[in-house]
């Protein structure tokens, strides 16, 4: 008897050794996970398959004296500047495909000169904003989650948006998810891309199909796409769909996109050095143009809830609203016609000289005519 009472305490005492090994593991990766959590928040740390440029990469760039400023959302490094006097009602600036801030540094300082602050987002996969390594780690509904929270934890009120190109398909969008707290809309070579129901499926899947097809194209082949269309007075919506659609390709494909030959081909324009450098600074090398490899890509993929904020915010809109596109645009000429026709009683100008790039092209116009539109427009 005694001697099976000393096998029954062995025995009890080594399941309980067990058991408090058991729960010291469960302790163990519940704490590594939640130190692994925690440890994301803090500013130095970059969560799994992202990519973050190094800040060497921006130093004394052209014309670009701008402090920094970061939020973390998501667990991504989103950066943004933030000029002119904080209790000035702000203007937000959205930038476009291939671009970052840099885009917008000759009208920031027309626009605190004029008494305005000035926020500038870098969007993910742009400037010294993070960058995902993946192009399906992006998507349109993302960019403008992000672009919402910075607002909302800015606490934005009384905003005029400018969106050009990209920026207005995503800044378009946080204007309608947060119309209180915007009073004016500026627009320029950009459009809100929309279509109702089976027929902006059917639209979507129409792209990618092309896309598909397409597959692989060079910079050239692009380029020949792009004459026809920018070299035209009148181009045919064919045209402008053949390119738009090798233009996604090229982008979609491509392993290392030509971030200097798209801005200068598809805006007009000849940088110097010294802005080439700092627009292809976000990029050490072909790995971090994810973002800019995939948002062409994206167009499409909001079009009924695209369509639904048209009918729901826009077609209602009582605001001031200026619609403002280069004489020379033709990228986005197309989506005018949405604005002119959509939004109630817009008032709008013509960019003498501008082509896509207006920022680049008549940026201190630009900027002076915003606020202009603004001071009237109280």
């Amino acid at each position: 008897m005694k001697t099976t009472d000393s096998s029954y305490n062995v025995f009890i005492g080594e399941k309980m050794k067990n058991i408090s090994y058991f729960f010291l593991i469960l302790v163990f990766l519940f704490d590594s996970a939640f130190t692994q959590t925690q440890d994301i928040k803090n500013d130095h740390d970059i969560l799994p398959g992202v990519l973050r440029t190094p800040d060497n990469r921006f130093e004394n760039l052209t014309d670009y004296p701008f402090e920094p400023n970061y939020m973390f959302i998501d667990g991504l490094r989103i950066h943004y500047l933030d000029e002119g006097p904080k209790d000035a009602d702000p203007i937000i600036l959205f930038h476009g495909e291939p671009a970052w801030s840099y885009l917008f540094r000759k009208m920031i300082p027309v626009l605190t000169d004029a008494g305005h602050r000035v926020i500038v987002p870098d969007m993910v996969g742009f400037g010294k904003s993070d960058k995902f390594i993946s192009k399906h780690d992006y998507s349109y509904k993302h960019h403008i989650d992000l672009m919402k929270e910075l607002v909302i934890r800015l606490d934005l009120k009384e905003v005029t948006h400018f969106g050009q190109d990209w920026g207005g398909l995503v800044g378009l969008r946080v204007v309608a998810e947060l119309p209180d707290r915007f009073a004016r809309v500026v627009v320029s070579n950009t459009g809100m891309v929309a279509r109702a129901g089976f027929s902006g499926w059917l639209f979507e899947n129409i792209v990618k199909l092309v896309v598909w097809w397409h597959g692989p194209i060079t910079f050239e082949e692009l380029q020949l796409a792009r004459d026809k269309v920018l070299k035209s007075n009148n181009p045919s919506p064919l045209e402008g769909a053949i390119m738009f659609s090798k233009w996604i390709a090229y982008s979609y494909y491509s392993e290392d996109m030509d971030i200097i030959g798209i801005i200068e081909s598809f805006g007009g324009l000849s940088l110097s050095e010294g802005e080439k450098k700092a627009y292809e600074a976000p990029y050490p090398s072909g790995k971090y143009k994810a973002g800019p490899h995939v948002w062409p890509y994206l167009i499409p993929t909001q079009l009924s809830e695209n369509e639904q904020y048209w009918i729901d915010v826009y077609e209602k809109w009582e605001k001031p609203f200026l619609v403002a596109f280069g004489e020379n645009e033709r990228i986005t000429i197309g989506m005018k016609d949405d604005f002119l026709e959509r939004i109630p009683n817009p008032t709008v100008i013509t960019l003498k000289g501008a082509s896509h790039f207006v920022q680049e092209e008549v940026g201190p116009e630009l900027a002076k005519i915003i606020d202009d539109f603004i001071k009237n427009n109280p």
